[in-house]
């Protein structure tokens, strides 16, 4: 098959444990492109998360936020932000329960609460600064991703008694709060329509539980060798883990590079 763009998830794919791209990796990128096949990122994080990585790359094309926040050659295609009533209703929710929560919009995301341990903890996880402290940041931007503070036991509380939003873990702390029917296959759905390609053209790499449906969605779904348990039976492909570089293999077995 003659694939025409490759999709990667960030953490745990293109970042290994360390949290650098391996050499491999960029090296493989670098021949992907030269080979005429499109290079574009599909992760959860924001697209000021993710930047330094695009850059590094030289990818300036992404699906952001679990598919919230699609860029296609650096232009805006594809956004769906939560509707304010939608993000009250769980903030409210959430205050009684006392679970923090985190606001991002497309520019910034703040944190509903000062200094909370857990959301310290996730972001010291993903090697990025702890959001500052503001009120209400969902009433004066758009929002499209939110992070909600509580344990795999509590999050019942919500996924059973808040429908309107869907909802991935990705850590044990955390669950992304995304739009109804958010994710990966979407963003990346928009961008192949944007390009007049098919499902069949793309391939996608991933680790984690929110790479499900893109990994379903596309012609070639390629988890990595450390991905989660309950992600591989959604691949075509296993390739190896990040820190023995897994995207070099994948592609060599692909034969997308040499």
């Amino acid at each position: 098959m003659a694939y025409k763009i490759v999709f990667f998830d960030i953490d745990g794919t293109l970042l290994n444990t360390e949290h650098a791209i391996p050499p491999a990796t960029v090296d493989a990128v670098r021949k992907l492109k030269q080979n005429g096949i499109r290079v574009a990122i599909a992760t959860g994080r924001s697209p000021y998360h993710l930047m330094p990585i695009a850059r590094q790359l030289g990818i300036d094309t992404f699906v952001g936020f679990n598919g919230s926040y699609v860029v296609n050659e650096q232009k805006v295609i594809h956004h769906t932000p939560f509707a304010t009533t939608t993000l009250a209703e769980l903030e409210q929710m959430a205050n009684g329960n006392a679970h923090p929560m985190v606001f991002l919009s497309h520019e910034e995301c703040y944190a509903n609460t000062s200094d909370h341990p857990h959301v310290l903890d996730s972001f010291d996880f993903l090697r990025l600064p702890a959001p500052a402290h503001h009120h209400r940041y969902w009433e004066v931007a758009p929002i499209y991703q939110a992070f909600l503070y509580c344990t795999a036991e509590e999050e019942a509380l919500y996924t059973e008694g808040f429908e309107q939003v869907s909802y991935v873990r990705w850590h044990k702390h955390v669950l992304d709060i995304l739009p109804k029917g958010g994710s990966k296959a979407r963003g990346i759905e928009a961008i192949l329509k944007h390009e007049g390609l098919t499902p069949a053209d793309a391939v996608a790499f991933g680790d984690g539980l929110n790479d499900r449906e893109m990994l379903s969605y596309v012609g070639m779904g390629v988890a990595m060798g450390n991905a989660h348990e309950e992600l591989k039976p959604f691949a075509k492909m296993v390739t190896r883990h990040v820190n023995e570089d897994g995207i070099r293999h994948g592609l060599l077995q692909l034969g997308l590079i040499n």
